[in-house]
């Protein structure tokens, strides 16, 4: 009879903990997190602002980094004013439909921003190994296409999860311990049977962010085919040099996450906290470094970012 009243009772109302085993340290916690969201909010929106403010940057590397920018502006704002919140005020609580909702622009975001790093991959191949042609393969057209392809891509995957959310019945512990809401973190609290929801999420990662890595492992091979094949040493340079800039945001994206799910499949005796920690890097540091790499390895973009600054300098 008590577990048929439990049963009943769904929670519409969860609380989020933070960090657990670290709540004395949450004020301290609190510096790297407000820092690195205050420079990806800024750099970010900094480099939106130039690509779309300056016709030379409307090559299509930029306007694809543009939209790499402006994810990062959603991801960051999504997951770090949240975890800001409980450190500094103890605010965690969250209703059900907000936690839903965070999962859902939270995921959606994380997929967008895989696939534009497979678009700029692609948009390195083309430069590299069709060069004559790279006006007239990467039109604003197919630009715009890829876009919203990416767009759809993502909202598509993960709009059926809003569902597969709603359908459960919450009548287990309603705290959560984490700075923000994911999808099987949410629905392991659930009294139903969650094996759709473990096994729609397993395809959605594989059928998007694994074959995106897959993809843009493959476009680098290509890459590095025709590199090799360049007659001089100064060439494969150049041509190896315009990609480090990618290389280096495709590992600091990917990175994290793959390291996060290892540790949390593999790492049985980690420290719960070092999990927490571990996720909210990934959303952390990528939104912070993207537009320090780009602003110091893009001659275009440093120069315009230095004029907006020191504007009697130029």
């Amino acid at each position: 009879m008590t577990a048929l009243n439990h049963t009943a009772v769904s929670h519409t109302v969860f609380r989020l903990l933070g960090i657990p085993g670290l709540e004395d340290q949450h004020r301290w916690i609190s510096i790297p997190f407000f820092i690195s969201y205050v420079i990806a909010l800024l750099g970010n929106s900094l480099l939106v602002g130039i690509i779309l403010t300056k016709r030379s940057l409307r090559e299509p590397m930029y306007l694809f980094l543009c939209m790499l920018a402006a994810a990062d502006v959603v991801l960051s704002t999504r997951i770090v004013p949240q975890a800001l919140a409980i450190f500094w005020f103890r605010a965690g609580e969250i209703s059900l439909d907000c936690c839903i909702t965070q999962v859902f622009f939270y995921s959606s975001t994380f997929i967008s921003e895989s696939g534009v790093l497979l678009v700029m991959a692609f948009d390195r191949y083309v430069a590299i190994c069709y060069p004559l042609r790279y006006t007239t393969i990467l039109t604003r057209a197919l630009i715009g296409k890829a876009g919203l392809t990416i767009f759809l891509r993502s909202y598509c995957t993960i709009f059926p999860i809003t569902f597969l959310l709603k359908r459960l019945t919450f009548c287990q512990n309603n705290i959560i311990p984490h700075t923000f809401c994911e999808h099987i973190g949410l629905a392991k609290y659930a009294c139903n049977d969650i094996r759709v929801n473990i096994w729609y999420g397993l395809f959605v990662i594989m059928s998007t962010v694994v074959l995106d890595v897959l993809l843009i492992f493959v476009s680098y091979v290509l890459i590095l085919r025709a590199v090799f094949h360049m007659p001089s040493r100064e060439a494969r340079h150049k041509a190896l040099n315009t990609c480090g800039s990618h290389v280096c945001i495709i590992v600091l994206f990917y990175g994290p996450a793959i390291f996060t799910s290892l540790t949390q499949r593999f790492g049985r005796h980690i420290p719960p906290h070092t999990h927490i920690l571990l996720a909210n890097v990934c959303i952390l540091v990528p939104p912070m470094v993207n537009p320090i790499i780009y602003g110091i390895k893009t001659k275009q973009i440093w120069e315009q970012a230095a004029y907006v600054f020191f504007p009697k300098q130029k």
